[in-house]
């Protein structure tokens, strides 16, 4: 789950009224310093003396770069309007949790500048139990106007199932029935949460004991982004000689949450000259808390 909770609209209109809602375009404007603070939000930084950790939090690295999923932040502005009046859906914001994302990188993702991001809800699946709101954004470098990046959003409200729409297809991501090329293990902080929430994601499911309570949760979770990006680092600094570049897309779906300070266990099968599979799971807990 994510993002900040806002008010919701009480219609009872029908839900695929929803499909193809225009979200007003949102801006972000970002420094070095949110692409040190992000990093350091997604775990780097752990050896400060190793040049492919250092490039990812120092701005005066001659390679400094920000890490590929930084991009899942810059339309949340975008996402938080889902809360706002939109024709036929009304739901309670606890009852939203963040079930897949993908992103794509289209061009030079900036160590500062303004970013402009527009969206719209691309599709709602009928899961029965709940409804698969898929958002679709677009950023712009609103100084060149070129595109940065996209990002698909599916967010799954649960209670809103059985309004007669098309269940959707489920992607294929089993991996090899062999060993991992890379098992990568990394102990998150007890306060990774709070570190990552300051890259823009302030639900406070993630931060305040009494939300998490109300969320069915012991203590306040991770959010599933910040574990995406422990994952693409694991990717960056195992498959692209800690080149950003080299990452032009990732998918994946948010099946568990995690705790911040217990290690998320990263294993990775090379299935293609330029495709990866991976999975995370948590030491000492069984299943997974992310596929990709």
């Amino acid at each position: 789950s994510f993002l900040r909770a806002r008010g919701c609209n009480t219609s009872n209109m029908s839900i695929k009224q929803a499909i193809g809602h225009k979200f007003s375009p949102t801006k972000v404007h970002i420094t070095e310093k949110d692409v040190s603070l992000y990093a350091l939000g997604v775990g780097e930084g752990w050896h400060p003396t190793d040049q492919s950790n250092l490039k990812f939090v120092y701005e005066n690295h001659p390679d400094f770069a920000p890490l590929p999923s930084m991009v899942v932040n810059f339309p949340l502005a975008v996402l938080a309007q889902l809360f706002e009046n939109v024709p036929g859906l009304a739901f309670n914001p606890m009852m939203l949790l963040h079930g897949e994302q993908y992103f794509e990188i289209r061009g030079k993702i900036p160590t500062s500048g303004t970013l402009v991001s527009s969206g719209h809800i691309s599709n709602i699946y009928d899961k029965g139990k709940g409804a698969l709101v898929v958002i679709d954004a677009i950023t712009v470098d609103e100084a060149t106007g070129k595109e940065v990046c996209f990002n698909q959003s599916s967010l799954f409200i649960r209670g809103l199932g059985g309004f007669g729409g098309d269940r959707g297809t489920a992607a294929d991501t089993n991996p090899p029935s062999r060993h991992p090329d890379v098992v990568h293990k990394e102990e998150t902080t007890p306060q990774q949460a709070l570190l990552y929430r300051l890259s823009g994601d302030y639900n406070p499911l993630h931060a305040d004991p009494s939300m998490a309570e109300m969320g069915g949760f012991k203590q306040p979770i991770l959010h599933g982004l910040c574990t995406l990006g422990f994952a693409t680092r694991a990717v960056v600094h195992h498959f692209c000689n800690s080149n950003p570049v080299h990452v032009q897309s990732v998918r994946v779906r948010f099946t568990k949450h995690v705790f911040p300070g217990e290690q998320i266990i990263t294993e990775i099968w090379k299935v293609g000259p330029r495709r990866l599979l991976f999975q995370c799971s948590v030491a000492g807990r069984e299943g997974l808390v992310l596929s990709g």
